[in-house]
């Protein structure tokens, strides 16, 4: 039997959708200009600038989910415009990152998860973390992130005179770590291959068995891995109710349906 999870309608989703990237994109952005041109990094304020950096590094996670529903045409469907409007220049802000290239990486990533061609696995090390790793570094941030980080540092460090420790703590390391944490529980944990934890189905994928709160704190649900691959037309905000409908529970026949239901989804955001 098919388990499916109903969606509200789309007019619904999109509210819901925009309302969440609004908060989370614009919140981001908030974090990252108030620490750069407001906040003044000394002694005295470094316990603020800690728990600045650690908001800003969850943040990050959820820009980044935010612009992987926008891939999907998940954040506003039946709008692809919107969706790229909303996740190319965020992609890009992010970390230099090009749209169609992550776009069509992403798309690669979904139909060969886990085998050889997909961008997002390594086969050589496919239960090794710190080695998959700098290979998942190597592929995605090329040459054109390297230029765009180092120029934003540059402007910010000899044009506005921010302090470099500054820039590290609460724009470098925040950038980086958040990097660590999406490919921990968004990627490594779901993707790697294990003896004892053997994959369900095809999609090589399995779910942390997290607290909602917890996998919101995490990944912003992104950990409730294989709901994701059976259902790429479920938004982020709403795979916490696809666990509990018994979505990453199926047979891989209906998870095929289920991923099949949201292929259109996923054409329309092209």
């Amino acid at each position: 039997m098919t388990t499916r999870h109903a969606l509200p309608s789309q007019p619904v989703q999109r509210v819901i959708g925009l309302t969440l990237a609004a908060l989370v994109g614009g919140g981001w952005l908030g974090v990252h200009f108030y620490s750069m041109f407001v906040f003044e990094l000394t002694w005295e304020t470094l316990p603020i600038a800690l728990c600045l950096a650690v908001l800003q590094i969850w943040l990050s996670v959820g820009t980044f989910i935010i612009c992987h529903d926008a891939m999907h045409g998940t954040l506003a469907p039946g709008w692809p415009r919107v969706n790229a409007w909303i996740g190319a220049p965020l992609l890009m802000l992010y970390a230099g990152f090009k749209w169609k290239r992550m776009r069509d990486a992403h798309f690669t990533h979904h139909k060969l998860s886990g085998h050889k061609g997909d961008p997002d696995f390594d086969e050589e090390h496919p239960g090794d973390f710190l080695a998959w790793y700098w290979t998942f570094f190597k592929r995605y941030f090329g040459w054109f992130s390297l230029i765009f980080v180092h120029t934003v540092v540059g402007i910010y460090l000899f044009v506005f005179e921010i302090p470099f420790m500054q820039i590290f703590v609460l724009y470098g390391a925040p950038a980086l770590l958040s990097s660590l944490q999406l490919f921990y529980f968004g990627t490594f944990r779901p993707h790697h291959q294990a003896a004892d934890k053997p994959f369900a189905d095809r999609h090589n994928a399995r779910t942390n068995d997290f607290h909602p709160l917890v996998s919101l704190a995490t990944c912003f649900h992104f950990g409730y891995h294989l709901e994701h691959h059976r259902a790429p037309q479920v938004p982020w905000w709403a795979l916490p109710a696809a666990k509990r409908a018994g979505v990453g529970e199926t047979s891989d026949a209906a998870g095929s349906d289920l991923a099949s239901a949201g292929s259109g989804r996923k054409e329309a955001a092209l």
